[in-house]
């Protein structure tokens, strides 16, 4: 019983010690100095495991469309690349003021299912949105397609299908804007 009243205490006075760290503000929070080695590795664990979690039971479509991989690049480029990277592009205002650092998209081949929890869900103080408030299922499965990619693409293929996207959107914008005759003229 003894023993038992000391684990408590213990606990007790850890639990204060804490609450009062948090209430002073010692805790520089600034997202233009690191976190120190112990508070990143804590914050590394918890969200790799609550990522890992809620992603075991994602359920992958097929990722080889190549038109899903086309519009997968076109929002990649338009909502990641920034703080991401791509082949070719290895700095950004955005990414050089966050902490943690977002990972290099270009570098590592990402688990489809972490891929699409994160990109859906977004991670709290990271800098990384929860997509899915704004995009569908399908147009998250396109970008994880396309981010699939990116690890094995050069520059050049980057840019060519960057420039494929633009030029899709703007031949989709021309054909917005025509103003087809329904009727026929009489002379």
């Amino acid at each position: 019983m003894e023993k038992l009243l000391v684990a408590l205490a213990t606990l007790a006075v850890l639990i204060l010690v804490l609450v009062l760290f948090a209430l002073s503000g010692a805790y520089d929070v600034g997202a233009d100095q690191p976190h120190s080695s112990p508070v990143r590795a804590f914050l590394n664990i918890v969200r790799e495991r609550s990522v890992a979690r809620r992603a075991a039971t994602v359920q992958v479509p097929s990722l080889d469309d190549p038109q899903g991989v086309r519009e997968g690049a076109e929002h990649y480029n338009a909502m990641c690349v920034d703080c991401h990277l791509a082949p070719g592009i290895t700095v950004s205002e955005i990414r050089a003021g966050l902490t943690p650092a977002p990972p290099n998209l270009s570098q590592h081949v990402v688990d489809p299912r972490i891929a699409y929890w994160t990109i859906k869900h977004g991670i709290k103080m990271t800098g990384m949105p929860a997509w899915g408030k704004t995009h569908d299922d399908a147009e998250i499965w396109n970008i994880v397609s396309f981010v699939q990619q990116l690890p094995h693409m050069t520059p050049d293929a980057y840019r060519a299908i960057v420039l494929a996207t633009q030029s899709d959107e703007h031949e989709a914008d021309h054909d917005e804007h025509r103003h087809p005759h329904e009727h026929d003229h009489e002379p």
